[in-house]
């Protein structure tokens, strides 16, 4: 009876290409519609139990990944990169299939509780997802680190360059117009924004983060490049921070505060910068206004994460009384970064997998391509949104940008064809 039922909401869900399903008594049927539209994308899915099709009816958000991690669910001549995309298009065009809806809606009425961060809780978030064994990062990540979006100006860069621009990108939206300007990093990751900052710019930088193995690296990282003078990193949560800077950078950091803290975040940031200072923060949206995060998404990879609409976060920077200067958007740029992501992480998934185990590598397959579709198909995207507290902080143009980047510009060694 469920089966019929999931066969049923499924051939009416899939609008665009064709999906084979395999059912746990062996039958297989084909869903989609005829003609061209049922041609492209294919593929298979091989539900292996009668606890996955169940699990599927009730609570398919969250079911889905755990089935795949399990093994109870199993992408069928196909990757779950196959098939994954399959499902996010057709979500795409055609919306929820409706399958566990009651959830989905419970989800988003629970979702402020679910988000609350105070700092004991937002450690152990970051804990959860950065201090991770380092070789992992090391495994699919540029030689910088950088774990957040790229910036791709053509599309043809490699990801080092493409990490490169985009702290290029980011320095010249701080102005860093002289020497010795003292600069926060909040959420710092593993130092690489720091460290360019200190020894491209001449900043003075303090990184600040929660994460003990990022903390450990960063140090280990200035103490090699010589810049211990000019760059130091604190295990910090950013509400403890208490003196004024000149300017304050925060990438991939605003997706970890969490709704009820946006008006702390953009206040903190308001308190702390100089009066003529800048700050430029960087973080995962969403176009189509306020959601819920993706349940599996918060149990198994980001606790307590939400990437925020700009309606979301824009009252919370007025409120604190900053100026939002310049606000851009980056649309397709963590969907290729992703992309490479994830084909580095498959070129070394059997050492990966001798560090943790195959169930940890299918978790870790599915966040890289379920996230890169989501930046494809569902309507995320990136935001930098630079603020000053006064409204002369800053020219009357953004020519000043372009003019930094192109200064500071390094001859592109190994951008492919």
């Amino acid at each position: 009876m469920l089966q019929h039922i999931l066969t049923g909401v499924l051939g009416r869900f899939i609008r665009q290409g064709r999906l084979t399903m395999m059912l746990p008594d062996g039958s297989t049927v084909q869903l989609g519609p005829p003609g061209e539209a049922g041609s492209a994308p294919l593929a298979g899915m091989h539900l292996r139990t009668g606890n996955a099709v169940r699990r599927l009816m009730l609570d398919p958000a969250l079911a889905f990944g755990e089935l795949f991690m399990d093994g109870e669910l199993e992408p069928l001549d196909c990757t779950i990169h196959d098939l994954l995309r399959l499902l996010t298009l057709n979500q795409a065009i055609a919306g929820d299939p409706g399958l566990g809806w009651g959830l989905d809606k419970l989800r988003r009425l629970l979702r402020r509780a679910v988000q609350l961060n105070p700092a004991g809780r937002s450690k152990r978030n970051v804990a959860h997802h950065y201090d991770l064994n380092g070789q992992l990062y090391a495994f699919f990540l540029d030689e910088d680190r950088q774990y957040s979006c790229a910036y791709f100006r053509t599309g043809r860069e490699s990801l080092e360059e493409a990490q490169r621009d985009k702290k290029r990108h980011i320095a010249a939206k701080l102005r860093l117009d002289r020497p010795g300007l003292e600069v926060l990093d909040i959420g710092c990751g593993w130092g690489g924004m720091a460290l360019t900052l200190a020894r491209d710019h001449g900043a003075q930088v303090t990184g600040i983060t929660l994460s003990e193995e990022q903390l450990a690296h960063a140090r280990a990282r200035a103490e090699a490049a010589g810049l211990q003078d000019r760059v130091k990193f604190e295990l910090m949560d950013y509400r403890a921070w208490d003196r004024p800077v000149d300017r304050i950078v925060s990438v991939g950091m605003v997706e970890h505060v969490g709704i009820n803290h946006f008006a702390t975040y953009f206040g903190t940031i308001a308190r702390h910068l100089r009066e003529d200072g800048v700050a430029l923060v960087h973080g995962i949206g969403r176009s189509d206004g306020p959601g819920a995060t993706n349940p599996w998404i918060a149990k198994y990879i980001f606790p307590g994460g939400y990437s925020p609409a700009l309606s979301e976060v824009l009252p919370a920077v007025e409120k604190a009384g900053l100026w939002a200067t310049d606000i851009e958007i980056l649309r397709l740029h963590y969907a290729r970064t992703l992309a490479e992501w994830r084909a580095r992480f498959l070129q070394h998934r059997e050492e990966i997998k001798a560090l943790y185990d195959e169930r940890f590598c299918r978790m870790f397959e599915m966040y890289l391509s379920g996230s890169e579709f989501a930046f494809r198909h569902g309507g995320h995207m990136n935001w930098q949104i630079q603020l000053a507290r006064r409204v002369d902080a800053l020219p009357l143009t953004r020519d000043y940008m372009l003019e930094e980047e192109q200064a500071t510009a390094q001859p592109r060694i190994a951008t492919r064809a």
